[in-house]
């Protein structure tokens, strides 16, 4: 990968290491301006909701603007909703914070779909795991140093400093797409917008009656396959919602004097855990394509759970710590190869395909936070978890076993005989490599059929 796709990386990480030390800072500033916690709750609830509904209008907005002019117009909306916020710290409204929230709550669902959705265009569709290992490391060191530094930036600076490092760092990023100008777009958006003009104002009463039904009816010629990945990673975002929720709780019962660090400890353990996960995929990521992210993904969801689970029944520190980086080791691994699969849709497509995955998670999160609250003033934490996380194992399990049945009754191609040739003329016998299709991608072994027969429009499909 060149330079400049890594200077935008360190660039993101700059912006996410101050939306995690915001995560803090926000949340106890929400506390103090609503009174209470019911007050954060409703915060929380108003920035998931913009961000599910940005989910459901991002692949359109992706389109319509392009995904680099997207991304730049988020950093510049959330950088300007922060230096309100710090500005106003002292006498914030309570209607201000719920419009700040709505703005990076949206932001972060639209910035984060065309990110994902430009990786393959920045470095190319043999390089991408690669690069969503990258962002996975960059995102760890940002959690780690955004928790770490919350509680003194706040200390020294209270939260108008805490606000204008967030505001900074967006502009950080910000700077760095207006200045490396990467392309993003597999095709230039103003030109496809002028081509689609021409059409509209020839039809435009039909384009505006079925434009949204057709635009979601494209997700129709995804793979089954790809689509049960995206109905998953809701399932696992309900499931980790447990864990977020019941970790203060554990903490709290198990080192009451310094809960605090004690989850300082864990997600430093998780993060060094998704480390780990870039090292193993880059090992790994000649094998199979595609198809192997179907498994890896379904599998690794299965080992998180199972990991998130053991780390709620009591174990010893050390233990503990241990069972925390075999979760950060599967959660990030599970990332990179979900990331991937679905990068490999056609560029029309794959805008789309995030916004449908951004939904599903908001909406998994949004669920299983309130259900495991709830839950938690009633039954032990290591049940709560045990029972959410369950979820996703059992969906993962699935998915393997729908896989594998999508797969065992795909139809094949039958050989194509042999042609007969004269024996007194060899120089026109077909060589296989001159005469057949090439293959897709996806064509590792694991689908006999060539590009001709091929009915997905997916590699691996």
């Amino acid at each position: 990968m060149d330079r400049r796709f890594r200077a935008l990386l360190c660039a993101h990480a700059v912006s996410a290491y101050g939306n995690y030390l915001n995560l803090i800072a926000l949340s106890l500033f929400a506390y103090e301006v609503a009174g209470g916690a019911l007050g954060v709750g409703v915060v929380m609830a108003v920035r998931l909701s913009s961000g599910f509904v940005a989910g459901l209008a991002a692949g359109r907005i992706s389109d319509r603007t392009g995904r680099r002019a997207l991304m730049i117009g988020t950093d510049v909306a959330q950088a300007a909703a922060m230096t309100v916020l710090a500005l106003s710290a002292g006498r914030t409204p309570l209607l201000l914070l719920a419009g700040a929230v709505v703005v990076l709550g949206a932001g972060h669902t639209l910035f984060t779909v065309a990110l994902r959705s430009a990786v393959p265009v920045m470095v190319g569709q043999d390089r991408r795991r690669e690069a969503n290992g990258l962002l996975v490391t960059l995102r760890s060191f940002a959690t780690v140093l955004g928790f770490a530094s919350a509680t003194p930036v706040i200390a020294l600076g209270g939260y108008t400093a805490a606000f204008a490092v967030n505001a900074a760092s967006f502009a950080v990023s910000a700077a760095a797409l207006v200045t490396l100008r990467p392309r993003t777009d597999e095709a230039d958006p103003d030109t496809a917008a002028d081509t689609r003009g021409g059409a509209a104002d020839a039809d435009a009463p039909k384009d505006a009656a079925t434009g949204a039904t057709t635009r979601w009816r494209a997700l129709a010629a995804v793979p089954a396959v790809v689509l049960a990945m995206v109905a998953l990673r809701g399932a696992d975002a309900l499931s980790s919602a447990s864990h977020n929720v019941a970790l203060p709780v554990l903490a709290q019962q198990t080192a009451p004097s310094q809960p605090a660090l004690l989850m300082t400890q864990f997600w430093s353990a998780w993060a060094l855990g998704t480390l780990v996960a870039h090292q193993v995929v880059k090992r790994r990521r000649e094998r199979r394509g595609p198809a192997g992210d179907e498994r890896g993904f379904a599998s690794g969801t299965v080992a998180m759970s199972l990991f998130f689970v053991a780390a709620f029944t009591g174990l010893p520190g050390i233990a503990l710590m241990l069972v925390a980086l075999g979760a950060g080791l599967a959660d990030g691994y599970t990332e990179i190869v979900y990331t991937s699969r679905l990068q490999a849709a056609p560029d029309r497509l794959r805008s789309r395909l995030f916004g449908a995955s951004a939904v599903a998670e908001t909406a998994g999160f949004t669920l299983g936070a309130v259900a495991a609250a709830a839950a938690l003033e009633a039954l032990p934490v290591w049940v709560v978890v045990g029972a959410f996380h369950a979820v996703a194992a059992c969906g993962g399990l699935a998915l393997l076993l729908f896989r594998t049945s999508v797969r065992a009754a795909a139809p094949t191609s039958p050989e194509p005989a042999t042609p007969t040739v004269p024996p007194t003329a060899p120089a026109c016998t077909p060589t296989d490599s001159a005469t057949r299709p090439a293959t897709g991608p996806g064509d590792e072994g694991e689908n006999p059929h060539g590009a001709r027969t091929r009915t997905g429009p997916l590699p691996g499909a």
